[in-house]
């Protein structure tokens, strides 16, 4: 039995998230019914993370285990033509027996991008959060880098998937502005569930002077989610890096 990792990207606008659900059309059950068809046998395909609804990947990884013979450099062309046109696998790679791309993953890049313009963009419709007021990105940098280090991240999740622990290290976390698209950048060796628009909606807060950047460590150690700000729109998120002891896997 073959282990197979792939590397794809999707634009997730039309999905309910990577995640296979009973009702709802998602990335993970799109690809592996079109795994299934190439190998000639039931696959599932094991995914680096949940992303959610709306929620696109620049960089994704996925496993899946499969007993046919068909050649790695094969694998993208056959499973594309099988897929709809905003899912493409990029890569495949014949790994080790106990590589599984979410227990194997060391940590993520999330990036959260805004439009930040008087007039609206069709071209950033379900790519960016269209915002018209005026944004400081030097504020929602100093907001953002707030959230760096090893924190419980209790006060920046929704109520979700329950996990052992809320708290969470943070590599790096800012904000950088080219001509009127903003980015919020985001390392971490996890994310609770919308974490990254929970951040993002924090640091709007702090650039509409709601909050400031220095209360940022105060409303983290409360733990208390109305602290913070809103959970921004899921089309402007985007899961961009990926890291692993296999170096083939990162990018």
């Amino acid at each position: 039995m073959r282990n197979i990792a792939l590397k794809l990207m999707y634009n997730g606008t039309a999905y309910h998230g990577w995640q296979v659900q009973k009702t709802e059309v998602t990335v993970a059950e799109t690809l592996d019914k079109a795994l299934s068809t190439i190998c000639c046998h039931p696959v599932k395909a094991t995914g680096c993370g949940r992303t959610d609804a709306g929620v696109h990947a620049e960089h994704y990884i996925a496993n899946f285990r499969t007993e046919s013979a068909i050649p790695c450099d094969r694998i993208p062309l056959a499973v594309n033509t099988r897929l709809p046109e905003d899912i493409v696998v990029c890569q495949a790679f014949e790994v080790a027996e106990n590589f599984n791309a979410i227990g194997s993953c060391l940590k993520k890049e999330y990036t959260y991008r805004i439009f930040n313009s008087r007039i609206r963009n069709p071209f950033y419709v379900n790519r960016a959060y269209f915002y018209p007021k005026r944004l400081d990105e030097s504020v929602m940098d100093r907001a953002a880098r707030a959230f760096e280090g090893t924190h419980d991240f209790r006060a920046v999740r929704s109520v979700g998937t329950e996990t052992r622990t809320t708290v969470r290290t943070i590599e790096y976390c800012y904000v950088t502005r080219s001509g009127e698209l903003l980015e919020l950048k985001v390392c971490a060796n996890g994310f609770l569930y919308n974490m990254v628009r929970a951040i993002t909606g924090t640091v709007l807060y702090a650039a509409e002077g709601k909050l400031t950047p220095e209360d940022i460590p105060g409303i983290l150690a409360s733990g208390n989610r109305t602290l913070a700000g809103p959970t921004v729109p899921p089309g402007g998120l985007y899961l961009t890096k990926l890291w692993y002891e296999d170096k083939r896997l990162n990018g």
